[in-house]
């Protein structure tokens, strides 16, 4: 049994300098579909070619190469954070929440690796 319960979303986010080039790129070589750019929140997702899965770009002056998050949807943020922290998860900060769009929420795993939580708001 899991601490949490996830729903059936995942989204690789990566860091790109300029989101709407990004975009076009990821559209035009490997066929994703623009799902929607929030300009506010320097954000752009793609949907791929797998079921359930997207890529997020998130806009950054210097992004690092090879970065990658994986972003876990989850129904109710501030519960699945609890039972994290609970079960001695560290977290990167408070959660994050864009009003009317979304709540994230950066863990780590055993070995430092960075995921995400996020819980859709629209």
């Amino acid at each position: 049994m899991s601490v949490v319960s996830l729903e059936n979303t995942i989204t690789l986010a990566i860091s790109v300098r300029d989101r709407h080039a990004s975009a076009a790129w990821y559209q035009e070589m490997l066929g994703f579909e623009l799902l929607y750019h929030a300009d506010e929140a320097g954000w752009s997702e793609l949907k791929t070619k797998t079921e359930g899965v997207t890529l997020g770009l998130g806009e950054q002056t210097e992004p690092v190469p090879g970065n990658s998050v994986p972003v876990f949807g989850i129904a109710d943020i501030a519960t699945a954070r609890k039972a994290l922290e609970a079960a001695g998860v560290q977290f990167d900060g408070p959660t994050d929440t864009v009003e009317g769009m979304v709540s994230t929420a950066t863990f780590y795993d055993p070995d430092k690796n960075a995921m995400m939580l996020a819980q859709d708001l629209t």
